[in-house]
């Protein structure tokens, strides 16, 4: 166990992980300890990859699916890797381990169509709650932003000269954004109501509740899913969406895929080339209509 609190506390600290995915790589790797100590195995850093295929296999009968399996054994890769590094084993038993197939699952985006009747048509309402809903869509729909960087933003985050969005990523990576003058615009009519609204209000953020506080996760994601319940029937409407609908769009109208990537804040290619699939399926589609012979 002092080991796996070891390796953790190296992920908080000095790999600066997030606080989701320690607490994910906790619970992964005290199921696997569990699951050790029932098969006799008391010290998890004498695990072998026979007991590791064993517990895999386990997970998959259990009935998770493969995607969620390779993440666990993205845990114990990390974790066996940390282990060597501090001469704690001398042979990496991860090495003799596979991750699962996953069939590749294309992101889900709301049509060029679908965006212009959300921001032309609905009406938001010209209060703070109404600008500031409105400023939450446009923001991730404008930058291809995550959520936990929507909630981050800070007043001075917005450099209104330079016409860009300064982010704070994962791991405390800083990049600027490129924005368009009318985001601008909005942010700076949003920001008048803000401080209208709540000018003794002690805190930095940009976008703030009704009552003031920093906005949190939940309430972005019910703000989102009814709004793009209002334009379309996909059955996944979270900020996520809008983040795939930004890469989408862009790469549709000939945006190269490494601005995208440097944009999306993805550490590599491979991440980003995910969405070329959703523009060859249009391309596609327009084969099948155009060509005689199609």
């Amino acid at each position: 166990m002092d080991y796996i609190f070891s390796f953790l506390k190296n992920l908080e600290f000095e790999k600066r992980y997030s606080f989701r995915t320690v607490d994910s790589y906790r619970t992964d790797l005290l199921q696997f300890h569990e699951f050790c100590n029932f098969s006799s195995i008391l010290q998890i850093q004498l695990a072998d990859a026979t007991i590791i295929r064993s517990w895999i296999i386990s997970c998959v009968e259990s009935g998770l699916e493969n995607r969620s399996v390779n993440r666990k054994i993205s845990a114990l890769k990390s974790f066996f890797k940390f282990l060597m590094k501090d001469g704690v084993i001398q042979k990496n038993p991860m090495l003799k381990v596979e991750s699962l197939k996953i069939r590749k699952r294309l992101p889900v985006f709301v049509t060029d169509s679908q965006i212009c009747h959300l921001f032309d048509d609905i009406e938001f309402g010209k209060n703070f709650s109404g600008f500031r809903n409105r400023l939450i869509l446009e923001i991730f729909y404008g930058t291809g932003i995550r959520l936990s960087e929507l909630l981050n933003i800070r007043i001075n985050d917005f450099d209104r000269g330079k016409l860009t969005l300064k982010v704070l990523g994962k791991r405390d990576k800083e990049r600027i954004i490129p924005v368009s003058m009318g985001l601008v615009k909005l942010v700076d009519s949003y920001s008048e109501l803000r401080k209208e609204e709540f000018e003794s209000v002690d805190n930095n953020y940009l976008l703030l509740t009704d009552s003031g506080q920093p906005l949190y996760p939940k309430f972005v994601y019910r703000l989102v899913t009814i709004s793009l319940g209002m334009v379309t029937t996909l059955d996944r409407r979270s900020p996520h969406v809008l983040r795939h609908t930004f890469a989408t769009h862009m790469l549709n109208n000939g945006a190269a895929i490494s601005a995208i990537k440097e944009l999306l804040g993805h550490a590599n290619l491979a991440a980003t080339q995910v969405y070329t699939h959703n523009s060859f399926e249009k391309l596609k589609n327009i084969y099948n209509q155009a060509h005689p012979r199609a």
